[in-house]
């Protein structure tokens, strides 16, 4: 699949503007070789067998040279995120082959020595400060127009990968990592990790081929610490990229529409070869947490309340299913932030009630932890009973699972009677088993909501529909 997918990049020349006439228009760039589109059946071969073994024997790999002391300690000195963003560059070009090596090793000063050779520059296998220049513009305006980018898996801590930005704007964390996604879906990138428990690679590269539903394998390799399949999907293709260290397997998927092969295909290579499901042991960011919690919807479009310190000190805010939110407002005194989804419309929302709840037994409403659900994002009940109140918070006798901070209680004739929030500190500490959470009431959600210009929708409503207003909110925190 590799020659085939680089022998696409070489008969395109320039995969966003094979995407550009897909999408608008536009006449084909000069670019693009005008005797590869004019081919067909006249260009045809006589011996198509006899073409293509000649054009297997071209592709077959020279072996590669053993790099040199120097050639290792000048790249050792570089920083990881430098030498996977010139490995980057160097999948782009066609230089590199395989996979990312954050230790930069034989196959990548190969490839170094292979882009020296095209440019005429000297092959010392060690660019210059204006080689490195000269790389990183090569491809620039094919990767700008994708919108390439290395990013951090968000889920997973220590997993890199690159993400043509542009293609897949949209980002949420999803069942097993994260997930990017174009605005209708048709590409599909999804990283994932499974917790062995003694199961081999040969089980799950075997159970991968039946899950999901539906799903037909046409090609499908495996190793002794790593496995690929790709082939049909529902009506979409799919690739799958997977590895295993230390009773942990991580990997990639890529799944898209069969009309956008011709852009997709050659990114696949890419895209996986960009992957590093494990990192660099030195510099993994093992210190990166995330945290989970919930919030209540409070308009259409996207507005969402939840526990101020859950949002505070994030370096990335998201709601699970909806994408990537931004903290607009916050009120340390009572506890509250206010987070925007980007881009959502007509979402389920929480009915205000004016009234105080008529019953000191509520349920409680919010979204558990992913591992106590199997990676679901499922809104679940607890009950929950008023004992009292202790300055502005309401204290409540209750013991949900973790995550539901940020949820909503209701009363039993399922009005809003407030945020659910962690007990104050103090109270906390002297009774630990009784007043693990409070709750924020509703009249002052309302004015909070109204310092930001905002008004609820008011009404009852039940469980059932509180459910749907509910969701996990997500913070990334180093």
């Amino acid at each position: 699949m590799r020659a085939v997918a680089w022998v696409t990049v070489i008969a395109l020349a320039f995969v966003p503007q094979a995407m550009a006439q897909a999408q608008a228009p536009a006449p084909a760039p000069a670019q693009a070789p005008a005797p590869a589109a004019k081919a067909g059946p006249k260009a045809a071969p006589k011996s198509p067998t006899k073409a293509a073994k000649k054009d297997k024997q071209k592709q077959v790999p020279a072996p590669v040279a053993v790099a040199t002391p120097e050639q290792r300690a000048a790249y050792a000195a570089l920083p990881v995120a430098e030498r996977v963003a010139i490995q980057s560059d160097l999948l782009w070009t066609g230089d590199l082959s395989g996979s990312i090596d954050p230790d930069f090793g034989d196959r990548s000063i190969a490839a170094v020595r292979s882009f020296q050779r095209r440019n005429k520059f000297e092959e010392t296998g060690i660019l210059t400060r204006e080689q490195r220049q000269t790389l990183a513009a090569s491809m620039r305006t094919r990767k700008e127009y994708n919108g390439w980018r290395l990013v951090e898996d968000e889920a997973t801590p220590g997993v890199r990968l690159g993400i043509p930005s542009k293609l897949v704007p949209n980002s949420e964390i999803g069942t097993l990592g994260s997930r990017w996604s174009s605005g209708r879906g048709e590409i599909q990138i999804e990283t994932f990790r499974e917790k062995m428990a003694g199961a081999t690679l040969q089980d799950l590269f075997d159970e991968m081929k039946r899950r999901p539903n539906g799903r037909r394998v046409e090609q499908g390799t495996i190793n002794t610490n790593s496995f690929v399949l790709s082939g049909m999907q529902g009506l979409k293709k799919f690739h799958v990229r997977a590895y295993l260290k230390d009773n942990e397997a991580r990997g990639i998927t890529i799944l898209y529409d069969q009309a956008m092969e011709t852009i997709m295909l050659p990114m696949v290579d890419i895209i996986t070869s960009s992957y590093l499901p494990f990192g660099d042991p030195a510099t993994a960011s093992s210190s990166r947490r995330v945290h989970y919690g919930s919030g209540i919807v409070v308009t259409a479009a996207g507005a969402v309340i939840t526990e101020r310190q859950l949002t505070d000190d994030c370096q990335g805010i998201i709601v699970a299913g909806l994408g990537r939110a931004d903290l607009i407002a916050e009120d340390a005194a009572s506890d509250l932030a206010l987070i925007r989804v980007n881009g959502s419309r007509n979402l389920k929302t929480m009915p205000f009630s004016s009234e105080p709840p008529k019953s000191a037994d509520l349920t409680l409403i919010g979204v558990p932890e992913p591992e106590a659900q199997a990676g679901a994002r499922d809104a679940a009940t607890a009950s929950a009973t008023l004992r009292g109140v202790d300055g502005t918070r309401v204290l409540l006798d209750a013991h949900p699972s973790r995550g539901f901070v940020g949820g909503a209680a209701l009363d039993k004739d399922g009005r809003l009677a407030g945020m659910i929030d962690m007990a104050p500190a103090t109270l906390a500490s002297l009774a630990p088993q009784t007043a693990r959470i409070s709750l924020v009431p509703t009249a002052t959600v309302r004015k909070f909501l109204a310092n930001a210009g905002l008004r609820p929708v008011e009404g009852n409503g039940t469980v059932a529909d509180a459910k749907h207003a509910v969701v996990r909110v997500i913070c990334v925190r180093k």
